[in-house]
């Protein structure tokens, strides 16, 4: 018989509708009960994905007698993450407090008032490597729960306690200065893996937006190590196991330090920002490789995770068959089989053995340098691209006939933000019309079914829309629809991003504390308003905000927007400083601030053939802090950047400033081209 979670939406939340525990999903009902009842709540955190939450919920969720322990002892409630980041944020600070880690399942007791008193992560079914069986902890928890009120009471306010540092107001640590981004380059220099790419040893994650801000120094200070880091990192990547040989995506991250194994998850937001740092990457090397990944990247997103309504689904499980990466794993005896008389050449391309490099059978990753391989075979580097071309279609064919992945279908705001970012700067750096296409057609979706009067829903599945929307789902579809703005410079997704700036600020921002909350004002009441500034696997709300408020701020030219977002960057620059690794986005806010943001406004009819070469210019090179607006100024229009210019001897004209410092009107390719590259990386910081 199903339970509760029968009528929800999420797919993670589907997952556990029939097994034996009568969850809950968080609300009202759940928490009422364990109030009126005095039971501790044992709340269970996680998400679609996530392959040791599959195990505990097989071990301990799926069987009777467990779930009857926790059905008699406990009000049992089931969240997903992804939907609400607010809880996991709150929960999992506490259980990292208590255990000094944390991770997904999370596991945590708390009062019938919502305040954890103890927790952990996956717990297994018996007692096994040092770590007591869930029953135990079942057990232990509910005894100490009934008999030790005083002790739970101490450990509850002591939670409560560290809690208290979210309201406490910030404060600015001075102007922004160069320093922060050299000390930043210069620790994350000492981090990089020269071996094998990206930052530090197993397990290994692409940790996109340093690399994103590793290439922003480049561009400014043409410091060359920046760009080889970057441009190593992304390589290494893209050859390794954690990238898909065969139909493209990147997994979520490697468990050893060379790339090759995956944690076989594939998430939407991954993939969004590593598009969109490949688009930079190529504007700034023109790399055929680096553009062949980030198109297969796309083209995966469009092919095998965007849904009928035109977004993007969340991510595709590690496991599939019951075995974790089955899907995309081949033995050499399948593999010969399908790639038939290319076998022996695309063996050595992708290192295929009879031993394999992963449990008898063999993930795919490119092997040595393409160069000598082709010499070494005595065909053509052409020749060896048409072979790995025929054979990564024979192997999808044939991977598309094995049982797939779980897919989490539901379509989160953020995410798809994020998403719909990355492939329109993709579209506008290859200038490819499919993708700005997609681009347009999903953003046109979320603000049609995810943003009403500039409220923002989280999420969108099984035909409905739910859930308050956090910071991060407005700033992210602020973003997006300027991004979409700059594709199309159609002033209505400007006008959209500034409604969302509007709404960013008046729900989300509080004067006393002088800081971005995750929720907004009227949100329901939790125990304490997370406020979350770091940089994790996704960019934090408050860093996506402070780059809408300063993209907004230079079309606008709206003071308080960048009074504020200048305050929130001055308020963690001390944390900026010390651990450059977590602030890797707001860094790229910080750059804009510090060097000032690279002004680029465009003149005349879209339509014309002057104006796309112009355009064009634009979108083919590396531009850090690009704010770029274009089109015919109207009387009113409010968009500073076109106010009170014109076109030049009747041809469509650029302008190009930075620093309330303009360059002379640019009406050729190669005049803007020139001014581009000077401005870029000259004129002294704003003081």
């Amino acid at each position: 018989m199903a339970n509760r979670l029968a009528h929800e939406t999420s797919p993670y939340l589907l997952q556990h509708a029939n097994n034996p525990v009568d969850w809950y999903p968080w609300g009202p009902e759940a928490l009422d009960r364990a109030h009126n009842e005095n039971r501790p709540i044992l709340l269970s955190i996680g998400y679609a994905a996530c392959h040791w939450c599959h195990v505990m919920a097989h071990e301990s969720f799926d069987d009777r007698a467990t779930a009857a322990l926790m059905n008699e002892r406990f009000v049992n409630i089931k969240v997903d993450r992804e939907e609400r980041p607010d809880l996991d944020a709150i929960y999992m600070q506490a259980v990292q407090a208590m255990t000094g880690h944390g991770g997904w399942p999370m596991t945590v007791f708390l009062t019938p008032e919502g305040v954890p008193f103890y927790g952990g992560t996956y717990f297994p079914k018996v007692d096994r490597h040092g770590m007591p069986s869930f029953t135990r902890i079942l057990t232990a928890v509910s005894d100490a729960y009934g008999a030790k009120p005083a002790d739970i009471a101490r450990t509850a306010e002591s939670v409560r306690e560290m809690y208290r540092v979210t309201i406490e107001p910030t404060r600015s640590a001075g102007p922004l200065s160069a320093e922060l981004l050299d000390n930043a380059y210069r620790t994350l220099s000492q981090r990089y893996d020269e071996l094998d790419g990206g930052f530090d040893g197993a397990p290994k994650f692409p940790q996109t937006m340093a690399l994103d801000f590793l290439l922003r120094y480049w561009a400014r200070r043409d410091v060359e190590n920046a760009l080889a880091i970057v441009s190593h990192s992304f390589k290494q990547m893209a050859r390794g196991g954690i990238y898909d040989q065969v139909a493209g995506g990147f997994a979520r991250y490697s468990v050893d330090a060379q790339w090759l194994v995956p944690h076989f998850e594939k998430m939407l937001y991954d993939n969004a920002l590593l598009i969109r740092l490949g688009a930079h990457l190529w504007q700034a090397t023109q790399d055929v490789e680096v553009r062949r990944v980030i198109e297969e990247t796309v083209d995966w997103a469009i092919r095998e995770m965007r849904s009928p309504e035109g977004g993007f689904y969340s991510s595709y499980d590690a496991d599939s068959d019951g075995h974790e990466g089955k899907f995309y794993v081949w033995s050499e005896e399948e593999f010969d089989r399908v790639v038939g008389k290319d076998a022996p050449l695309m063996r050595a391309y992708w290192g295929v053995t009879a031993d394999g490099n992963f449990e008898g059978s063999n993930i795919l990753f490119v092997k040595g340098d393409r160069r000598a391989l082709a010499a070494r075979f005595s065909v053509s580097e052409q020749e060896l691209d048409q072979a790995v071309r025929r054979a990564k279609s024979a192997l999808y064919e044939v991977r598309k006939q094995r049982v797939w992945p779980g897919r989490d279908d539901k379509i989160l705001a953020s995410w798809n933000g994020l998403m719909v970012r990355g492939i329109a700067e993709a579209a506008r750096a290859f200038a490819d019309e499919k993708y700005r296409d997609v681009a347009i057609d999903s953003a046109t979706f979320l603000f049609q079914n995810l943003v009403n009067d500039g409220r923002v829903l989280r999420s969108f599945n099984d035909g409905r829309a739910r859930i308050a929307g956090y910071l991060e789902d407005h700033a992210s579809l602020g973003l997006a629809a300027l991004t979409i703005y700059e594709l199309t410079f159609e002033r209505s997704w400007l006008d959209k991003a500034r409604q969302l700036g509007d709404s960013v600020v008046r729900w989300f921002w509080d004067d006393e504390t002088g800081a971005f909350y995750d929720t907004a004002s009227d949100h329901e009441q939790l125990i304490v308003r997370p406020r979350e500034v770091s940089d994790n696997a996704t960019p934090s709300g408050t860093s996506l905000a402070v780059e809408l408020l300063i993209r907004l701020a230079e079309l606008f030219g709206d003071a308080d927007d960048r009074r504020r977002a200048t305050y929130v960057v001055e308020s963690l620059a001390p944390a900026i400083g010390r651990y450059p690794s977590a602030f890797g986005n707001i860094l790229g806010c910080a750059d804009m601030l510090i060097n000032g943001a690279v002004e680029v406004a465009i003149v005349g009819d879209p339509a014309s053939d002057d104006f796309r070469t112009l355009e064009r210019t634009a979108a083919e090179r590396y531009v850090p802090s690009l704010v770029l607006a274009g089109g015919a100024p109207r009387g009113d229009d409010a968009i500073a950047l076109l106010s009170a210019r014109d076109t030049r001897g009747g041809h469509a004209t650029a302008y190009v400033c930075r620093n309330y410092a303009c360059e002379e009107p640019a009406t050729t390719r190669d005049e803007l081209d020139d001014q581009l590259r000077r401005v870029t990386a000259a004129a002294p910081p704003r003081a």
